[in-house]
């Protein structure tokens, strides 16, 4: 991935700072917990069970963090340049979501946000949620090759769910999920046409952002594609539980996340990305 310039994400990093009481089962618990909400899931239920506290410390930044940090604030900025040209050509206007950077734990709109939760998108307070470690962790546990352009596809996934809240789509999930009227099964087929589309948005941020900027490198597209299959619901399943149940599935299959990511790619046209076909009509 080619760096450039652009600086101004809406960044706060709050690596360092310390502070905040940990709550929630253990480590296992946690594990568990980054593997069903790692790219977009709602933090919060997770959250009620269990006990324990802990407090991080302080501690300075050392120059990879901030290295890290600026390499966030670049891809904020990217984020910010695209999406205000895509809402533009559409008569809309873009507000961008805030990025906070943590270690550990921290405050969120939804929550106690924890490290091994995954990045995540908060629609209450409309900010971006993310503990790099995480990164690790998708390594090593997923097998997934991460690379710089892997930070930059996680971020503009979960962007992606900030313009679903702009769109108005999450409250419309949110209306349905409020309602009773749907089992759990068809909720978890919202779930799935969600998070799709998140991944169509990151698809369509690629396409437009190397169109202007040329940030793209020659194996950076394959490791986006390698980071969607890795957390697709089957792998996971399959991992973690040995056999695969598709009505159980939040996030899409590995099949489906590749598919969606390239369309967005593909086409960079946001009006493309209808995976929920008449699931909100």
């Amino acid at each position: 991935m080619r760096w450039t310039d652009d600086r101004g994400g809406n960044v706060e990093d709050r690596r360092g700072l310390g502070g905040g009481a940990v709550v929630g089962g253990g480590l296992g618990t946690l594990i568990i917990a980054a593997i069903i909400f790692f790219l977009g899931g709602d933090p919060s239920s997770i959250l009620s069970s269990g006990s324990g506290s802990s407090r991080t410390e302080q501690r300075e930044l050392t120059a990879e963090d901030k290295k890290i940090g600026e390499m966030v604030d670049m891809m904020g900025k990217w984020n910010i340049v695209t999406w205000d040209q895509v809402f533009q050509e559409n008569g809309m206007t873009y507000t961008p979501p805030k990025i906070i950077l943590f270690s550990e734990t921290t405050q969120s709109g939804c929550g106690m946000a924890q490290s091994a939760m995954g990045p995540f998108y908060c629609p209450a307070d409309q900010s971006v949620y993310m503990d790099m470690s995480f990164f690790n962790e998708l390594q090593q546990k997923f097998g997934a090759k991460v690379t710089e352009f892997t930070v930059a596809y996680v971020l503009a996934h979960e962007v992606g769910h900030h313009v679903q809240t702009l769109l108005g789509t999450t409250q419309k999930v949110d209306e349905l999920r409020r309602s009773g009227r749907y089992s759990e099964a068809e909720m978890n087929r919202v779930s799935v046409a969600t998070e799709l589309q998140a991944d169509f948005y990151a698809g369509v941020w690629a396409k437009r952002t190397d169109a202007d900027k040329h940030i793209l490198e020659p194996g950076d597209i394959q490791s986006a594609i390698e980071a969607a299959e890795a957390v697709g619901d089957d792998n996971i399943q399959r991992r973690s539980q040995g056999y695969v149940n598709q009505e159980s599935f939040t996030h899409g299959s590995s099949a489906q996340r590749k598919e969606w990511f390239m369309k967005g790619y593909n086409t960079g046209d946001i009006r493309q990305g209808d995976t929920f076909n008449q699931l909100l009509k």
